[in-house]
């Protein structure tokens, strides 16, 4: 695969010429232009649709490296179409970050003002007839894929550019995550269902821990004691920082719990595998040192990456999706959803208050089926009822 680099920021905006894109094409399987013909892997089936596919596939709020290895499901099929697969960037992440860093980028209102979904997607259309001019492919379909925001990306360019895609496939795309449309607790009620169905007693054991930590927490020199129990890095300021640290171990198990590894099994095969008599808290950190494997010591400080910085202007300023925890209605202490509060959080660090419900004015959302059958056809949504996104999508 080689990577490709053109500017194609949205014509009307400022940063033409100064916003450079990356993608990267699979030119070895396509039949046409420039690329190399070489055999298909396999005979084209007779369930084929189409001779000839281009494959755009939305890459969400990160880098677009380390998906080139890892998305089998796209490589496998396009032989069978005849097809060009396009690994698009979103602008703002990898190689396609403006004003030549992400800290300049993220300066201010007007450097971060073109960070949204709908100039990543003005983006992927400009590329997409980039390639079928340059191919000589105007009249090759084309369907758009993506997962996660990928997935929310690719079912809304059909909706936004249905004279370009044809169709488009999102997987796991939480589409109604927004405004009042799917229950808050959504996501929380799937992780722990997939916890309780993995082990009964492993579920129980997550359950009483937050109180558990909150007891020890309440004693002199009580953070000290959960600092060396779970052999953290730094010390504790606060219980919340361990809290916060398992609940991101237990959400990410569960929405990557894929096969072989299956991370939910090893959580809990940690917490129930540790010795007779152990206490909760010595089965919670059991549970960690199988997930995590047997370190040292634990960091559990947020370290902000690349993807984290994007990710939180965006839920900022358009993706305000409300998730939170209930009471007693999932493994975790209650946490609602405060609008007021992630408001003032976002005014604290922008400058600028989110938009709520941008989401729904612009792509639609409430009374999704009607919009669809309407407006829209030709899209997959594709969801595992393990998870937890599946409850928004």
């Amino acid at each position: 695969m080689g990577y490709q680099v053109s500017d194609f920021g949205p014509t009307s905006s400022p940063l033409r010429g100064r916003i450079g894109g990356r993608f990267s094409s699979t030119g070895r399987i396509w039949s046409l232009g420039p690329f190399p013909q070489l055999q298909s892997p396999r005979p084209r089936e007779e369930n084929c649709m189409a001779d000839q596919l281009e494959h755009p596939q939305s890459r969400f709020e990160a880098p677009l490296d380390d998906d080139l290895a890892g998305i089998g499901f796209l490589n496998e099929n396009a032989p069978c179409f005849k097809a060009l697969i396009v690994y698009i960037e979103h602008r703002y992440y990898g190689e396609s970050i403006p004003f030549g860093s992400m800290e300049k980028a993220m300066e201010n209102e007007n450097t971060r003002g073109y960070f949204n979904s709908a100039q990543a997607i003005a983006d992927y259309a400009e590329v997409i007839l980039y390639f079928k001019k340059k191919l000589s492919a105007q009249n090759s379909p084309v369907l758009v894929i993506g997962g996660s925001y990928g997935g929310m990306l690719a079912s809304w360019f059909r909706l936004k550019y249905p004279h370009i895609a044809l169709g488009a496939l999102a997987s796991s795309a939480p589409v109604l995550y927004f405004d009042d449309i799917s229950p808050q607790n959504g996501y929380y009620t799937i992780v722990t269902k997939d916890f309780k169905e993995a082990s009964e007693s492993c579920y129980e054991t997550i359950r009483k821990s937050w109180s558990e930590i909150d007891k020890v927490a309440s004693k002199h020199n009580g953070l000290s004691i959960l600092s060396k129990r779970f052999k953290t890095c730094t010390h504790l300021n606060y219980s919340s920082e361990l809290k916060d640290y398992l609940n991101r171990m237990y959400a990410g198990a569960a929405q990557y719990n894929d096969p072989p590894r299956y991370p939910v099994t090893v959580v809990c095969g940690g917490i129930d595998g540790a010795f007779e008599g152990t206490d909760i808290l010595g089965r919670i950190f059991a549970g960690v040192v199988a997930y995590k494997g047997n370190r040292p010591c634990y960091d559990t400080d947020y370290s902000p990456s690349e993807t984290s910085v994007g990710w939180a202007w965006q839920t900022c300023s358009e993706m305000v999706m409300p998730i939170g925890q209930g009471i007693n209605d999932t493994m975790f202490p209650p946490a609602p959803f405060n609008l007021r509060y992630f408001i003032e959080e976002c005014k604290s660090y922008y400058g600028v208050p989110p938009r709520p419900h941008w989401v729904t004015t612009y792509y639609g959302g409430h009374d999704i089926k009607l919009i669809l059958h309407r407006f829209a056809s030709n899209i997959i949504f594709s969801n595992g009822l393990r998870d937890p996104y599946s409850s928004g999508g």
